[in-house]
């Protein structure tokens, strides 16, 4: 299949620049060396505890972060390149649909006017044609023609949310990145808005990377999954495989920790958590300090992302010394 997204070590570190008076100021490394691979016409999760990176890594792929080092390839082309030299071309390709509908849209403009936008700056559309394409847009997210000529702040969150989606259409781009597109919205609009992302996905043949900390959701809606800890992937395998068998300790950790409908408790650690510090990351796995199975080598090397078995003929990979095999160890203590 064709890879329609791909990054090979994208790193971004904050901070970090020399002082006026020498010496440097602290950096926060908030994405490390991540290497994804998107198929086209898939959907990929992304997965991990708040501030694990997945926002910092999303904002990259769509060009609205510049990466400290690493490559990003849309569809063969090196977008950080594509990126620099003309924005236009890389927003063209790809999109992106925001956390907090109503934020994202300006207050000051019509439905209209921010629907209009890409197709002008970005398609050089004319009149006639924004108009067709405004009136196919507000077809495909089931909203009325007449919320056209409305503002954001008359809308409810679901309707933002499909006005947002229909703005990532505008430009006909082909890969949509959703940034946790409906934790801010009630459960019940949370399925219609899943539903309605799923039908334009097969009707415009779209490739979807979906950020979320809702394992629920995601296994719900993507093909594979990608899971996140402190900046760096650290699984990656089909939905399937990776809820049914993970075999990070934290992808274990996560899955047990997750509210499951009919179960008797959530699981989680025993202790508090020791969190690793951005400031100074640890040399070998970061979740060493939270990991039963850790051992000297866990500590002071850190493991590379590579093929475990998998229950399935679908590549499972994992950056752990020590993965899990047991049959099921989302299930184990």
């Amino acid at each position: 299949m064709t890879i329609a997204v791909e990054a090979k070590g994208l790193t971004r570190v904050f901070g970090g620049g020399r002082k006026l008076f020498g010496g440097r100021h602290p950096a926060v490394h908030a994405v490390q060396s991540a290497d994804l691979a998107v198929q086209e016409g898939e959907t990929l999760g992304v997965v991990g505890e708040s501030g694990c990176g997945k926002s910092t890594l999303a904002r990259m792929l769509v060009g609205l972060d510049r990466p400290t080092a690493g490559t990003i390839r849309l569809e063969g082309r090196d977008a950080t390149q594509v990126a620099g030299r003309d924005p236009r071309a890389l927003a063209r390709h790809i999109q992106y649909v925001f956390q907090d509908p109503v934020a994202s849209l300006n207050p000051r403009k019509t439905i209209r006017q921010t629907l209009e936008a890409p197709m002008r700056r970005l398609l050089g559309l004319d009149a006639t044609a924004r108009e067709e394409r405004l009136a196919e847009l507000m077809r495909v997210v089931s909203l009325r023609q007449e919320f056209l000529e409305r503002y954001p702040h008359e809308f409810s969150g679901g309707q933002a949310q499909r006005i947002g989606i229909a703005r990532a259409l505008a430009a006909d781009a082909r890969v949509i990145v959703l940034d946790e597109p409906v934790s801010a919205l009630d459960v019940s609009v949370q399925a219609q808005v899943l539903n309605l992302l799923d039908r334009l996905k097969q009707e415009f043949g779209l490739t979807y990377i979906f950020i979320s900390h809702d394992l629920s959701v995601i296994e719900s809606v993507c093909d594979r999954v990608a899971v996140m800890y402190f900046g760096r992937i650290v699984e990656v395998g089909s939905a399937r495989d990776l809820y049914a068998h993970p075999r990070h300790p934290y992808t274990a950790l996560l899955m047990r920790s997750a509210p499951t409908p009919g179960a008797r408790r959530i699981e989680a650690e025993e202790k508090p958590a020791e969190l690793p510090d951005p400031l100074n990351p640890p040399p070998g796995c970061a979740f060493a300090s939270r990991c039963p199975r850790a051992a000297a080598k866990c500590r002071d090397e850190r493991p590379p992302l590579t093929v475990v078995d998998a229950p399935s003929d679908d590549t499972q990979r994992a950056a752990c010394w020590y993965p899990l095999v047991e049959d099921n160890p989302a299930d184990s203590t």
